[in-house]
């Protein structure tokens, strides 16, 4: 017996499907609380900081994804712009086009395309069969105003001269 606790007999400890909840009932048994125990270092104020991180963190990443996504729409809305101008462009040229075609000069000169001109006009159409012109010919590419002649030797213009233009390909 123990000299502190006087001559009063031991109790019994209560069952744990009394009114008592289980851990009261370890505890009365003699078994260690493990209340002031922290598993692994996590503490109530350690789990309160880690909440607070990813709240905090989650707000950053929501805040980032809103401002790429207006970053976005502007994109989109400069490409909207350049858009609108350009058909505004379009539509200008199809008006000058409109004004250009209904003229009369214009109506008159596809008539004569048509065969379809004056009493004076005397309409011309190359045969079916007709070669092709030449390179060098009058009109062709190579006789245009500004057109780069190719250079070619005393010896080639002399005997061009003698013997007439080298044969085409």
């Amino acid at each position: 017996m123990n000299p502190s606790r006087g001559s009063e007999p031991p109790r019994e400890p209560p069952e744990a499907t009394e009114v008592t909840g289980p851990g009261e009932a370890r505890q009365r048994a003699g078994m260690p609380s493990l209340q002031g125990l922290t598993v692994a270092g996590i503490t109530r104020r350690r789990v309160a900081w880690l909440l607070g991180g990813l709240i905090a963190a989650w707000i950053v990443v929501v805040f980032a994804r809103q401002v790429g996504e207006a970053a976005a729409k502007s994109a989109q809305a400069d490409q909207a712009r350049l858009a609108n101008a350009r058909v505004t462009e379009d539509v200008a040229a199809l008006q000058h086009e409109l004004d250009l075609i209904q003229r009369q000069a214009y109506i008159e000169q596809a008539a004569r395309g048509l065969g379809l001109g004056g009493q004076t006009d005397h309409p011309f159409a190359l045969a079916p069969g007709a070669p092709a012109l030449a390179a060098n010919a009058p009109g062709s590419a190579a006789m245009r105003l500004g057109a780069q002649e190719t250079p070619s030797s005393p010896l080639e213009v002399w005997l061009s001269l003698l013997f007439g233009p080298p044969p085409s390909d």
